[in-house]
């Protein structure tokens, strides 16, 4: 199948580019049961497939968010003054609206 090669200090599934273009939905199973693959080019380490709740410690929920364009991802962290700011005032009829007009969207 592949190599298994020790990469950041564990061990990590390695494939060359053939093979795993050959047999690609076999090594995406394996990435979503949460393995890494290291991926070569004539046995030269080019590239990584990791999963995608290993990136960066993102909700893996959060990034398909973001990938239909429902979500930004932040551009930087909250101050800690947000949290002591008032909430905004939105009435009950602005708020149902938005919601209807999100609504009418997905239909």
């Amino acid at each position: 199948m592949a190599i298994v090669a020790i990469w950041g200090g564990s061990l990590v599934r390695s494939v060359n580019i053939a093979t795993l273009k050959n047999r690609l939905s076999v090594y995406l199973k394996l990435v979503r049961e949460g393995e890494e693959l290291v991926v070569r080019d004539r046995n030269r380490p080019i590239a990584r497939i990791v999963p995608l709740g290993v990136v960066d410690g993102v909700d893996p929920d959060e990034l398909a968010l973001v990938a239909l364009g429902h979500l930004r991802p932040p551009e930087a962290p909250l101050p800690e003054s947000f949290w002591t700011m008032p909430a905004p005032k939105v009435s009950r009829r602005r708020s149902m609206a938005a919601f209807a007009s999100v609504r009418e969207d997905r239909v």
